[in-house]
């Protein structure tokens, strides 16, 4: 994983080619940097919203072709730069522009923990790691190795995994009824149920997977007033349990 840290320059994102060895070696220097580090990787964002446009601009266009294109005075060097886009801020300090926001498959709100016992056990946590960090990695390796041999399972199985066609019919009605902007939202939620069902195990996709990313794939794309923050969810739950049949009637 690699940190894309807020009031990253330019050059430290993209790379910078050293002009001088250029012209006085005949070689093409270039530094890599951050897109280079993070292909076939994850770029974590922190504060995503609070990006400056010029950089937005750069992960957009990464994000879209897959390369990052460095250009210094007439010389360009071109590398791949696919990865994971993964990024966190607080909607408050100020929204996220739409078009980087539709790049993000899916969208969790993250609360503030509520219950008492749960947040002294945090702390806890906290001050174990804080005091020890090695005793206390070590604490959990032994789940940590167990998730990722899950991860990995799941990645060999989900070849396997298959939705059929009237569910993706319906989830594309949803999308539709929604009035979901182009194709990415159909694509992401299809992919991230099988990709939960092959998380747990199983190779064939039911109504309760796709119902569970759901309101993670398409939230953020709902269309909305400027004024208003992203929807709850409230609205796809609405429209997918009309679509999928699963609204109760009272009589």
């Amino acid at each position: 994983m690699v940190d894309l840290p807020l009031g990253a320059t330019e050059d430290r994102v993209c790379g910078t080619i050293d002009i001088e060895k250029a012209l006085s070696e005949g070689v093409k220097a270039f530094e890599p940097g951050l897109l280079a580090k993070a292909n076939r990787g994850i770029l974590y964002v922190d504060e995503v919203n609070l990006l400056d446009d010029h950089l937005v601009d750069v992960l957009l266009d990464s994000a879209a072709s897959g390369w990052n294109t460095v250009e210094r005075e007439g010389i360009s060097i071109r590398h791949p730069a696919k990865f994971i886009l993964i990024g966190s801020g607080n909607p408050e300090e100020g929204e996220l522009r739409p078009q980087l926001l539709d790049r993000f498959g899916m969208h969790a709100e993250i609360r503030t923990v509520k219950d008492p016992n749960l947040r002294v056990e945090i702390v806890e946590q906290r001050s174990s790691f804080d005091q020890n960090p090695p005793e206390f990695l070590s604490k959990y390796q032994r789940e940590q190795d167990e998730m990722q041999q899950t991860l990995v399972d799941a990645q060999e199985r989900l070849k396997s995994v298959t939705i059929d066609r009237d569910l993706r019919v319906k989830i594309s009605q949803v999308c539709a009824e929604l009035d979901v902007d182009g194709l990415r939202g159909d694509l992401v939620t299809n992919r991230a149920a099988k990709a939960l069902t092959a998380l747990e195990g199983r190779t064939e996709v039911t109504v309760d997977d796709i119902r569970r990313v759901m309101t993670l794939c398409l939230r953020h794309r709902l269309r909305k007033d400027p004024l208003e923050s992203i929807d709850s969810g409230y609205k796809v739950t609405k429209v997918f349990d009309r679509v999928f049949g699963l609204e109760t009637t009272e009589g």
